[in-house]
């Protein structure tokens, strides 16, 4: 069993490069089936989740090359079959591979995507657009086959703003007949950046980053080059741990628009942060103030950051209230930051922070991927050594953890145990 280990109280300071967005890269990857001739995905993160689509496109048939930073696709050779269980539940995002498939052949067959145990984290917002396009669906037990003869664009209104949902009515719609309207769509970057890739494919998209996405269907869309943007939850992630324990810490090809909410709120809390026009420099402050934080679709307060940024507010002299409305089950970090020393109290979908605590190394579990990198940044203010087990999911979303931390004065190590 591989264990990430921590010896806590060191001061990072040096610079830390962001790398390409893996929510981004995760979409992007599957939409390259679209295309009719090569693309080259650049700025792509080194990171399990992206190797799981790699070898979905692999079994596919698709031709796949991998440098440093990119990955070149030729979808010419693709065969549609069935995407066997093992690899689609690996991941989430496997479930973009139902749009791309259903919209370039008319028929996928599938198992339900995978992921983090987080809460309900159902598909029928996606399921909605694909029919509202044509399309019909057979569910057998975890297992969909969906069919569409003729997709015809249509009005779509989304339940919920889902990221999801939005990125695969979009890879769905550039190929239908007509005009499909979303309302209620995701406004995150991500979703920018998918559109601005299909769109360099020859696809007719409008309005993506506002709630309502305006996509003219074309009969077919050519190989192109597109970069990934920097990953804003890295970035978010990595200005904390500069809070908690930097000194000048630099967070440098970064966004700073993307994490504007997250740097509002440090600066709430009396967080020395300076923004600079793709960098951000952070230090650790002693007496912060508490504040609270509800989470909420972009631009509000990311939920991605929401276990990340507890670990702050141990630090904050008073009671902290912070709100999640996204995923109900997303408190399972909490339990090994008490062990840890925190006092956090869950009640319902709020926890109650009770700062200033001091936090001490011990042994505790990563349990999601946010999970995972909140617990880091606690071993990284702890006294003593944290292990951390199961840290699959810190490595699907974090490229390179340990040697950036390493590299900026930090004491981890991946270790067989």
């Amino acid at each position: 069993m591989k264990v990430l280990e921590i010896s806590g109280g060191r001061t990072l300071e040096g610079t830390i490069r962001i790398s390409g967005s893996k929510n981004s890269s995760v979409a992007l990857i599957p939409a390259a089936i679209l295309a009719d001739s090569e693309v080259t995905i650049c700025n792509v993160p080194e990171i399990t989740d992206t190797d799981a689509l790699a070898e979905i496109l692999d079994y596919l048939g698709a031709k796949v090359k991998r440098a440093s930073e990119s990955i070149v696709i030729d979808p010419t050779t693709i065969i549609n079959k069935e995407i066997p269980e093992e690899m689609s539940k690996k991941l989430r995002a496997s479930y973009y591979f139902m749009a791309v498939l259903l919209a370039k052949f008319g028929h996928v067959e599938m198992y339900f995507p995978g992921g983090c145990s987080i809460g309900a984290r159902p598909i029928d917002q996606t399921l909605k657009g694909f029919e509202a396009l044509g399309a019909v669906v057979k569910e057998e037990e975890n297992r969909y086959i969906i069919d569409a003869k003729n997709l015809v664009g249509a009005h779509v209104y989304l339940d919920m703003p889902s990221v999801g949902a939005t990125i695969n009515t979009m890879l769905v719609a550039v190929k239908a007949k007509g005009e499909t309207v979303i309302e209620n769509a995701a406004k995150e970057p991500e979703i920018v950046n998918v559109a601005t890739f299909l769109n360099n494919m020859g696809a007719k998209i409008t309005g993506a980053g506002t709630s309502e996405i305006r996509i003219r269907g074309v009969e077919t869309l050519e190989g192109c080059y597109t970069e990934v943007i920097p990953d804003r939850i890295e970035t978010g992630t990595y200005i904390i741990a500069g809070a908690l324990v930097g000194k000048e810490l630099k967070i440098d090809n970064i966004i700073p628009e993307h994490v504007e909410m997250l740097i509002l709120k440090m600066k709430e809390m009396g967080v020395q942060v300076e923004v600079g026009p793709d960098y951000v420099t952070v230090s650790k402050t002693d007496s912060l103030k508490p504040v609270r934080i509800k989470t909420q679709g972009y631009p509000g307060f990311a939920t991605d950051l929401q276990q990340p940024v507890t670990v702050l507010l141990t630090q904050c002299e008073g009671e902290s209230i912070l709100e999640e409305t996204v995923y109900e089950n997303r408190f399972k970090n909490v339990p090994y930051l008490n062990e840890m020393g925190s006092n956090i109290e869950i009640v319902g979908k709020k926890i109650k922070v009770h700062g200033k605590t001091d936090l001490k190394g011990t042994q505790v579990e990563a349990t999601d991927l946010r999970a995972g990198a909140c617990l880091v940044l606690a071993g990284l203010l702890a006294e003593g050594t944290t292990t951390i087990t199961n840290i699959g999911p810190v490595l699907r979303g974090y490229e390179h953890i340990v040697e950036k931390l390493t590299e900026i004065g930090a004491k981890i190590e991946i270790k067989e145990v």
